[in-house]
């Protein structure tokens, strides 16, 4: 019995998960067009001269909504008479419900609080499509009754087309972005998205200039069409929606199959063939003149190139630990993927502006596709390749240099003797002994040389108040003491005392002597 209560709690937990996805998709269907509305209101209050009252801006509203999920309309108020299609969709108006349905997806299996029950992936994805279609079906009805009703063949295939897909990728990130092979796979999907980008910027800048270029007869056209103050920034809003179309108009043209101007016209960097059937718009102005190309046109082709070579880099570095198998078929399905998304991205963007001539304008979407393809595969896989193997390579090892051989110690310099040892190395015998010095006995290096000065005078190195002072008196010697008792050691010392008087008085006989021998 627990067990079937859990159960049934489970099972209503999800049902009303999956009854909270469709209300959110609807939600979302609603704020896009609800917001689309908005603007056109806007526009047609400030409008001096109103064509039709609130109910047409209204179904203007509706039909530009569809218009931006590739739904073609219907102009039934053309000059022949004849219902005129119009498929050309500013892609920018499309960036807002497709970002509603992919984030509404997303946040249907990954709920905020993360204790909700959630529905399953494949419940998710039915339940945030089947609200969104919903109210683009009632959408599609409304428009039947205004001037621009819808086609109902293609809103029948690329309405809900795009919605899938974008709850689809909702779904996907949701999860965790899983991949077969992921790192292969990554890699791939990596690389076609930096080849996109590159490819589209290149696009936008090839535009640009050709607008820039072209400025004075873009300048008369708008100035043509534009009238009141109100009809300018009516058109300067289409034109600012039309720029992501020109973007990929600019990248067909640089990939080679450029885009057709009517049945019969084709401008390609080689030349503008045929007879071109275009209508007054500044966006139409800037296309190259007629005839064959010159450099500033075959210089388009760097787009792609450069495109190519980014894809390529990007897959080399991202699979430069694996093997060179994986690097190619990584940039391969690289190039297979951008394909895919230039084709669409070409389809989207182009379409009919009317019967007869004007049923063909922009990129054809097959032929964009494989020229992509092809320039991705020519050029991205070598490119993937050289960078795989430059990541690759090895550093040489740089070869230690040689050890500097030690300098010589410098000798020390000879510390010069004092002037008394250079005198008494002088006065050594050629045998090794040298002669000591007799003012000198005891060798500690006095100079004596002043000695040898003519003009020394010792007393000049005295004070003036210099006096001989007296010797001092010497000091009484003691007495003596009394005699040993012993005999002997008396007659010793008596002995002594007297070979000691007899030896001085020798030593003045004989210096007495001496003293007279010198005088005589």
């Amino acid at each position: 019995m627990t067990h079937l209560t859990e159960h049934s709690l489970a099972q209503g937990g999800r049902s009303a998960a999956f009854a909270t996805a469709c209300v959110r998709g609807g939600l979302a269907a609603g704020l896009g067009a609800g917001a689309l509305a908005v603007l056109v209101v806007v526009a047609w209050i400030s409008s001096p001269f109103p064509d039709s009252g609130a109910g047409g801006a209204l179904h203007l509203a509706a039909g530009l909504w569809l218009l931006a999920h590739g739904v073609d309309l219907v102009r039934t108020d053309a000059l022949g008479g004849v219902p005129a299609p119009l498929g050309i969709a500013p892609l920018l108006l499309a960036v807002l419900p497709v970002w509603l349905v992919f984030r509404t997806a997303r946040s249907a299996l990954d709920p905020a609080d993360g204790t909700s029950p959630r529905p399953s992936p494949a419940s998710a994805l039915g339940a945030v499509a089947g609200g969104y279609l919903l109210v683009a079906a009632v959408i599609v009805v409304y428009s039947e009754s205004g001037p621009l009703p819808a086609d109902l063949v293609t809103a029948g295939l690329w309405l809900p087309g795009v919605v899938l897909g974008a709850a689809g990728a909702g779904i996907w990130a949701a999860l965790g972005r899983p991949l077969p092979g992921r790192a292969e796979a990554a890699a791939a999907l990596r690389g076609a998205g930096t080849g996109l980008a590159v490819l589209l910027a290149g696009g936008a800048v090839l535009a640009g200039t050709a607008l820039v270029w072209r400025a004075g007869a873009v300048r008369a056209s708008y100035e043509g069409i534009a009238g009141e103050w109100s009809g300018r920034v009516a058109l300067a809003l289409l034109l600012l929606a039309l720029l992501p179309n020109a973007a990929v108009w600019g990248a067909a043209y640089g990939l080679g199959p450029g885009f057709a101007l009517g049945t019969g016209a084709l401008a390609t960097p080689l030349g503008l063939a045929g007879d071109p059937a275009v209508p007054p718009f500044p966006l139409l102005a800037a296309l190259p003149p007629e005839g064959r190309g010159g450099w500033p046109q075959w210089a388009a082709a760097a787009v792609p190139l450069v495109a190519a070579v980014a894809l390529g880099r990007s897959v080399g570095r991202s699979t430069g630990a694996g093997p060179a198998r994986g690097t190619a078929l990584a940039a391969l399905g690289a190039a297979g993927a951008c394909g895919v998304a230039v084709a669409l991205l070409a389809g989207a963007a182009g379409g009919p502006l009317g019967t007869d001539r004007l049923r063909a304008f922009g990129p054809v979407w097959w032929q964009a596709g494989a020229a992509a393809v092809l320039w991705a595969a020519v050029a991205g896989l070598p490119a993937a390749l050289a960078v795989r193997a430059w990541g690759r390579r090895v550093p040489r090892p740089k070869e230690p240099r040689p050890p500097k051989a030690p300098k010589a110690p410098k000798p020390p310099k000879a510390l010069k003797p004092p002037k008394g040892q250079e005198a008494q190395e002088a006065r050594a015998v050629p045998g090794g002994t040298a002669v000591p010095d007799p003012r000198d006995p005891l060798g500690i290096g006095f100079d004596f040389s002043l000695d040898d000065d003519e003009g020394y005078e010792p007393y000049d190195y005295l004070p003036a108040s210099w006096e001989r002072t007296p010797a001092p008196a010497p000091a009484p010697a003691p007495e003596a003491g009394p005699p040993r008792p012993s005999g002997t050691a008396g007659a010793e010392g008596r002995e002594a005392v007297e070979g000691a008087e007899g030896d001085a008085r020798k030593a003045e006989g004989r210096a007495g002597r001496k003293q007279d021998g010198e005088g005589a």
